[in-house]
């Protein structure tokens, strides 16, 4: 197929240093593309939908971008990446569920449905450990509790909050590792680099201030990171990991609609991340 006869979409409320990149890449390759804001979307169950039959899943927010995915989906539009896997992702205990499933090494985790019951396995569990939101990103919300009377006052908290979700504690064992975690980008199955994020404090968040140096893919780590990606059935992931001081690496999460202005800064022009990601959603549209 001729890209010049593609059409494609570029499902996002914000246009951000990836997007632009993406939609530019796009451009050189000669595909017609165009923003969806999502804002102003609104699409009728059982009827057809005269956008673009491939679309990127580029919105921010995790509950636009997973009803945005279904509901194009059901017009018979391919989404990159999935509503299910938008679903799993966006949702950390979804995410550690898979990962354990199929064996891919992560950290101990356990889900407790209220507050009360995660101070008591907590004490099972021991300490440090890291308690996290289930629906979250940028490192928000997440805290590190070193001892009981800690985790008392956090869960406190919790259980004030108006959200039922929110008394749903998914909790941690902190992982032993340096100042810094891996960040490896996942396109087609494919590595195509990967980035150290070092940061002062205990989260390596870039969002937060963290540092991105470039890291060298090693089979192992590529191997990991792919196997992370299918797991939880995302063609474009950010897998975000961790290694020990034996050098054991672990898998903490999968982001299905990943920032890389980072590791593609850190790569300069060795890699050229948005147009991997450009190549790969051509390339599902003439499937």
């Amino acid at each position: 197929m001729n890209t010049a006869t593609l059409r494609l979409g570029v499902l996002a409320s914000r246009v951000r240093f990836e997007e632009k990149c993406i939609l530019a890449a796009l451009e050189r390759r000669g595909v017609a593309c165009e923003q969806i804001d999502p804002r102003t979307l609104a699409v009728r169950a059982g009827a057809p939908w005269a956008g673009p039959r491939t679309v990127l899943n580029r919105e921010v927010g995790h509950y636009r971008a997973l009803y945005a995915a279904s509901a194009l989906e059901s017009t018979g539009t391919r989404v990159l990446n999935t509503a299910a896997a938008a679903a799993v992702c966006g949702d950390k205990w979804q995410t550690s569920a898979a990962l354990v499933a199929r064996g891919v090494p992560t950290p101990d985790t356990t889900l407790a449905l209220t507050p009360d019951a995660a101070l008591a396995a907590l004490e099972q569990f021991g300490y440090p450990a890291v308690i996290k939101p289930l629906v979250g990103s940028w490192g928000r919300l997440v805290t590190r509790v070193t001892g009981p009377v800690m985790a008392a006052a956090v869960l406190e908290h919790l259980a004030a909050l108006p959200s039922p979700q929110s008394h749903i504690v998914y909790v941690q064992r902190e992982v032993a590792k340096a100042d810094r975690d891996i960040r490896v980008l996942v396109v087609g199955e494919r590595a195509v680099g990967a980035t150290y994020r070092r940061s002062d404090e205990w989260r390596t968040n870039v969002a937060r201030g963290a540092v991105s140096e470039r890291c060298p893919l090693d089979p192992g780590l590529t191997e990991l990171a792919v196997a992370a990606a299918k797991t939880v059935g995302a063609h474009i992931a950010g897998v975000d990991l961790l290694q020990d001081p034996d050098g054991r690496l672990t898998v903490l999460e999968v982001n299905d609609r990943v920032e890389f202005r980072g590791l593609q800064q850190s790569h300069g022009t060795d890699i050229d991340v948005a147009d991997a990601v450009a190549a790969l959603l051509i390339e599902e549209a003439q499937a």
